[in-house]
């Protein structure tokens, strides 16, 4: 029961992880990356489809993103989701294809994506935390129900915020990774 209890817990941690490296991933940096575009979604035939199911994307220069959409007559439709991001960026759309060119951030936009990826960070320590929480009371409603010993509830507290460590310094260093990426010039 308890080796479940922390493989569940390490699997909630680990998707944890993995969805602020994908928040990581849309955050625009100096350079071109197709990450970017994995939040933007065009109406397809009536239904909400991620722009990279629809066309072919591909980084052609360090700061030039290219969208060949498998039907031309998308085009606008991308172009339109495009603007109405928040990338900051304009398509140029050629009748073919679309070129998003990823301009240099300055100093201030600098700043606060970094202090947006510091606020990412924070919820996904938090929501470590959280299920260390989870973790620790399903102990103690073992422990009250005779499950387990108060020596091994203390013993398995002590595995919970191990796994709560490791999993907080793998945040940091993708938030260490971030930052140094985000201050490139």
């Amino acid at each position: 029961m308890k080796d479940k209890l922390f493989k569940e817990a390490e699997e909630k941690m680990e998707q944890t992880l993995n969805n602020m490296q994908h928040e990581f991933n849309g955050i625009r940096t100096g350079r071109a990356s197709a990450s970017l575009l994995d939040n933007i979604y065009i109406d397809y035939y009536g239904a909400k489809t991620p722009l990279k199911h629809v066309s072919n994307i591909s980084v052609t220069e360090a700061r030039v993103i290219l969208i060949s959409p498998y039907e031309p007559k998308f085009l606008k439709e991308i172009e339109k989701q495009i603007l109405a991001s928040d990338l900051g960026v304009t398509p140029n759309n050629d009748g073919k294809v679309i070129r998003l060119n990823i301009p240099p951030l300055n100093e201030e936009r600098r700043k606060e994506l970094v202090k947006l990826v510091k606020k990412i960070a924070e919820e996904g320590r938090v929501a470590i935390r959280n299920i260390r929480r989870d973790v620790i009371d399903d102990l103690k409603k073992m422990e009250s129900n005779g499950d387990i010993t108060e020596d091994d509830l203390i013993r398995e507290q002590k595995k919970a915020q191990e796994l709560t460590d490791a999993y907080v310094d793998k945040i940091d260093a993708s938030l260490e990774h971030k930052e140094k990426e985000i201050m490139e010039v």
